[in-house]
């Protein structure tokens, strides 16, 4: 269970699947699983819940699947 998940907001949630509607392509950086800083250009495709946390399916420009953790995105640019 991820219990130290914290839930964001529906303003940012509605960004993200604005974001997907459109085919938007986003500059994200994020704390990964081990607290480090990555930063990526990603093209987000769907957002999941699973184990009470909310998540970002995307992809890279290498075509690479990234999975988020919306709560660990420290910022977002629209490209």
């Amino acid at each position: 269970m991820t219990s130290d998940y914290t839930p964001i907001s529906c303003e940012l949630y509605s960004e993200y699947e604005l974001a997907i509607m459109r085919g938007r392509t986003l500059k994200v950086r994020w704390k990964d699983r081990y607290g480090m800083d990555r930063v990526e250009t990603l093209r987000p495709t769907d957002l999941r819940t699973r184990r009470h946390a909310e998540f970002m399916i995307a992809r890279n420009q290498l075509g690479q699947r990234r999975v988020l953790r919306l709560d660990r995105i420290v910022m977002k640019e629209e490209m």
